[in-house]
C-alpha cells in the first residue's frame, strides 16, 4: 500500500502470481466426507440396541475424524502465490489458510527448483524439516525456494516457478547481503 497525495491509500500492484493445483487431494477429501456422513448417520439412526456412551464416541469420532481430514485436505488443493515489491504471499485452499507473507527485506536469494516432490518432505501440506526448512507442498514439480537472512528456508511448489524468481531477485534489495542479481 502507498499513500496518495490526497491521504487515500492505493493497493500495490502485484508483479507476479502463481498458482499450483493437486486434484490427487480430492480423493481424501471425500474420505472426510464420508466419515462425516457416517457420524451424522450414525447420529440420526442411533438404535436403542446399543449404549448411549459407544454411540455418542461413534458418533464424534465419526465427525471429528471427517472434519478433520476434509479441512486438512481442502486447504491444500491448491495454492495462491503473490509477488509485490515489497513482499511474497502463500496462501492455500480456497479460504486462503494457512497463509504466509515474507517481506523481500528479509530474503537473502531465490532458486529454481526444478523437481521438488512430497516425498522430499514427508507428504504434502504446510511442512516443516529441521535440516530442509519449511515448505508449501500441494504436487511434485518445480518450485521456488528462498534464502532467508536468518538462515531458513521456505519452499513452494508453483507453476512457472522460474518466472518467479526472476521478478524476485530483480527486487532483491542490493544492500540485502548475498542478494543474488
Amino acid at each position: 500500500m502507498r499513500d496518495h497525495p490526497r491521504g487515500e491509500t492505493i493497493p500495490q500492484p502485484e508483479l507476479w502470481t502463481g498458482r499450483a493445483r493437486n486434484r490427487v487431494q480430492w480423493l481424501p477429501a471425500l474420505g472426510g466426507a464420508a466419515c462425516l456422513a457416517l457420524g451424522i448417520e450414525l447420529a440420526v439412526d442411533a438404535g436403542a440396541t446399543s449404549g448411549t456412551a459407544p454411540l455418542i464416541m461413534s458418533v464424534v469420532g465419526c465427525i471429528a475424524a471427517g472434519l478433520l481430514i476434509l479441512f486438512g485436505t481442502l486447504a491444500f488443493v491448491h495454492v495462491a502465490v503473490k509477488v509485490d515489491k515489497d513482499c511474497l504471499e502463500v496462501r492455500c485452499g480456497h479460504i486462503g489458510l494457512p497463509r504466509r507473507r515474507i517481506p523481500l527485506s528479509s530474503v537473502v536469494g531465490a532458486d529454481f527448483a526444478p523437481q521438488v516432490t512430497p516425498r522430499q518432505w514427508g507428504g504434502w501440506g504446510y511442512r516443516w524439516r529441521p535440516e530442509q526448512g519449511t515448505a508449501v507442498i500441494v504436487r511434485r514439480g518445480e518450485g521456488v525456494v528462498l534464502r532467508l537472512g536468518d538462515g531458513h528456508t521456505f519452499t513452494i511448489t508453483v507453476d512457472n516457478a522460474e518466472a518467479a524468481v526472476r521478478i524476485i531477485r530483480d527486487h532483491l534489495r542490493p544492500s540485502t547481503p548475498g542478494a543474488l542479481r
